[in-house]
């Protein structure tokens, strides 16, 4: 896996990511990514909320189609509750798009992520538009910067990139740092590919691929209005991999995606693994993993570093799904704190100093298994989003 490259790794892609203004820190805020193809398959997953920004609503059209030409993301502004104006302005922004690269709005994808609520300055994000089209590139470089040009809170750009065997590869880029949960998150994420691969071969990858990468991701139980994840294929490779070799390495460049995700979420000290085994169905098994991931009283003692599984019991008896205390295992770092209804080891064995935490339930009733991501409740992360209108 290489997080040096992203989006203009594959074959067949340039990208850019230039300041436009919408930030009044001056940062980079707008980047577009552009399909030369020859093919111009893509697909895209969106957020769950009922309460939709304008840039997924329009994406969410477009895409029906099976094919994008480019994609225009920018940070600073998120464009959702914002009424019709708002759609008009995500409208007028593929529009642009459209004009600068002589193709159809209708084949541009639009995204935004920053404080809802707000119009965005459409003068700077049109003049902008003309701006990044003129940087485009397929170097590392011009990937970097598109990546560095969607990040909010983020500490830094998350990339990933990796080929495979027969020459064809995928790579991509990914923001978010909090109001992550299950069915995306506070999330942008653009993945590219220059393997053959057809449209609806595309979306069906791309939905198992998120199923077990970003929906099992859980920082804090806030699911956005903006989440979106676009994978763009050009066919530059001209090698048609299978359709499970596909789906295994776009699994595992979003997999390494959301790690670093986890690793920079807001206030982060712990990055803590919840794997829960032999589950009756691996969906019991993944709610399971989210109530104890969301649990506010699970998060603050991880945070102290304490072994208490007596909040991790608390918390998974109270998921909706077959549990029977008198049959689990509740392991914290390798080390068996509770088994079949009582207390195991000392939970003062257990070594939670470190920042990587490993909590593995064991239901005994079943056979499916599934691992959510979550990280620990910190003094930083309330500081922070008391701190930053979202």
């Amino acid at each position: 896996m290489n997080r040096n490259k992203g989006v203009t790794g594959p074959q067949g892609f340039r990208a850019a990511g230039i300041a436009a203004g919408i930030k009044e820190s001056g940062a980079l805020d707008l980047t577009l990514v552009v399909n030369d193809g020859p093919s111009d398959a893509a697909a895209g997953v969106f957020t769950t909320n009922k309460v939709k920004a304008a840039p997924v609503l329009w994406s969410q059209q477009v895409i029906q189609s099976r094919r994008l030409t480019a994609v225009v993301l920018n940070s600073g502004g998120a464009n959702a509750c914002t009424g019709p104006e708002g759609f008009q302005d995500t409208h007028a922004t593929a529009e642009k798009v459209a004009e600068v690269l002589g193709t159809g709005a209708v084949d541009v994808a639009v995204c935004s992520t920053g404080l809802i609520g707000e119009r965005l300055p459409m003068d700077k994000v049109l003049t902008g538009v003309e701006n990044v089209a003129k940087e485009l590139d397929s170097t590392v470089e011009a990937g970097l910067n598109a990546a560095t040009g969607v990040m909010t809170t983020d500490s830094r750009p998350k990339q990933s990139w990796k080929a495979s065997e027969q020459g064809w590869s995928v790579g991509g880029f990914v923001k978010g740092a909090g109001m992550l949960a299950p069915n995306m998150a506070t999330m942008l994420s653009i993945i590219t590919t220059d393997a053959k691969i057809s449209g609806d071969s595309l979306d069906k990858a791309l939905r198992l691929a998120t199923s077990r990468t970003f929906d099992r991701l859980d920082v804090d139980g806030g699911t956005s209005t903006n989440d979106t994840v676009l994978v763009l294929a050009s066919g530059a490779s001209g090698v048609e991999p299978s359709f499970e070799d596909f789906t295994a390495l776009l699994t595992e460049v979003a997999g390494d995606l959301v790690k670093q995700l986890q690793g920079d979420a807001e206030g982060v000290t712990k990055e803590i693994s919840i794997t829960v085994k032999q589950a009756a169905t691996e969906a019991e098994a993944v709610h399971i993993g989210r109530t104890v991931a969301e649990d506010n009283l699970v998060k603050t003692a991880l945070f102290g570093s304490d072994p208490n599984w007596g909040r991790i019991a608390m918390a998974l008896g109270r998921a909706d799904a077959e549990i029977d205390p008198d049959v689990l295992q509740i392991l914290i770092n390798g080390v068996s704190l509770y088994r079949n209804g009582t207390r195991d080891r000392d939970r003062s064995e257990a070594d939670l100093s470190g920042r990587d935490i490993e909590i593995v339930i064991d239901l005994n009733v079943g056979d499916a298994e599934a691992t959510v991501l979550t990280t620990d409740l910190s003094h930083d992360y309330v500081e922070e989003n008391s701190a930053y209108s979202s």
